[in-house]
Parts: structure tokens; sequence; C-alpha cells
């Protein structure tokens, strides 16, 4: 079959293709690229409807949902900083998955060494709070997660009451045999900080009267710091005559 030259289509057809081309070309450069848009964290269902959906498997459902929440920064074509989150709701997925599984020790470990690093003290303080909350209610197998919030709350915060008061609850609280002695010390080494000499010099003394510190080189550290703090106060007393 012989084909049909170029000449021989209508000159009408040829300035309806042109002119649609050339239509495209325009839209192609008018219309605003697609962009990606970041999702707002929603509330997670109640406790009750979560444990019936895990189908009897509700720890694995818990470490499930908790790579979703940690991964909620990474949406597809953006980044989301942990800072620009809804804490609250962050939070309410923290309990939820707690709720699912309460040895767990991931959503406390993302609470207090994610979350609560943000720069924001706001944001910050309510992360510690949370930690606070969820220790007292198993303290002897959350302790190192409000250990941390100490850190952050002196270090990051530069708020040594609140510092101190999470220390005090470390002392009180976390009494198990698992817990670590240095855990329960962070009080005293706060009230040092904190200029409480005397508050220090009780607390250590009543450390090393309760026999908790069977450790010779622990207690011999401990009471070295004992001394020398009583050392500092007789030069002061001194000072002052």
């Amino acid at each position: 079959m012989k084909e049909r030259s170029f000449a021989d289509v209508p000159r009408l057809i040829v300035c309806l293709a042109l002119l649609a081309l050339g239509l495209q070309i325009a839209t192609h450069f008018m219309v605003p690229k697609p962009g990606a848009s970041a999702r707002d964290l929603t509330s997670p269902p109640s406790l009750s409807l979560l444990r019936v959906a895990s189908l009897g498997e509700p720890v694995s459902t818990a470490k499930w949902l908790m790579l979703n929440l940690q991964a909620f920064d990474n949406q597809p074509g953006i980044s989301v900083p942990f800072v620009q989150l809804d804490y609250a709701k962050a939070m309410e997925w923290l309990e939820r998955i707690l709720g699912l599984d309460p040895r767990g020790q991931y959503p406390l470990l993302a609470a207090s060494r994610l979350y609560a690093e943000v720069p924001d003290p706001v944001k910050q303080r309510q992360m510690l709070d949370f930690v606070y909350r969820k220790f007292l209610e198993d303290p002897n197998r959350r302790w190192q997660w409000l250990a941390h919030a100490v850190v952050i709350a002196r270090h990051r915060l530069h708020d040594l009451p609140l510092a101190r008061g999470y220390a005090k609850a470390l002392r009180e609280r976390a009494t198990g045999k698992d817990v670590p002695h240095w855990a329960t010390q962070m009080e005293i080494l706060l009230a040092e900080d904190m200029n409480e000499a005397e508050t220090a010099k009780v607390l250590l003394g009543g450390l090393l009267a309760s026999g908790q510190i069977t450790d010779a080189h622990e207690f011999n550290f401990l009471k070295g710091r004992l001394e020398a703090l009583q050392q500092a106060g007789a030069d002061v007393d001194r000072a002052k005559r």
C-alpha cells in the first residue's frame, strides 16, 4: 500500500494538532508541581479496640505500632522533625503501646532518648513528665528512663529542682535488688550541685548507714564524698569565726 504524503493531511487537522501540542506544553509549565505535605499524627484507637485487633498478639502489635510511630517522621517525599509532632497525641500512642505490652521498654526509651531531646523546652517537659508518670507505675523496671530524665532536666533544661524531684523519686521508689546504686545516688550529686551540702550529707550518711552499699569501692567512694563535705563545712565554720 502506498503511504500518503504529509502534504495530503488537511490543514485544519494540522492546525488542531499543533494547537493541542501548544496547550499541553503551556499546561506543563503553568500547573504547579505536586509537593509533599506532612500528615498530622492522629489520635490512637482505644486500648480495648487495639487488644481486639491484636488477635491475641498484643506484644507483637505493640512492637508494630511502636515502629510505625517512630517512623512517622519519614513520610513519602518529606521528613518531619520530631519537634513538629503533636506531643499530646504522640504520648497517647506511647500510652496505648505500653498498655498492650506493659513490660516493653522501647516506648520509654523513645520517650526519654528521642522525643525528650528535641530543642523545645515545653515539649521536653511534656515528655519527661510522661516518663515520670510511667516510672511510678513500675519503678523497679523503668528506673533507667527516669535516670535519663534526670540528666536532661539538669543539663538540657537547666532545671535543678525538676531534676532533684526525679532523682528523689528514684531513691524512694526504685528499691528493687536489680536497681544499681548509682541510680539511687543521683539525688546526692544533685544536692551538692544545688549547694545543698547539708542535705547531701544527710542523704549520704543515711545511705551509708542503711547497709545497701555492699561494694567496698563504692562504699569508700561515698564515704570519701561525705568526709569531704564535712571537711568543707568545718572550713566554712572556721572562716566565719
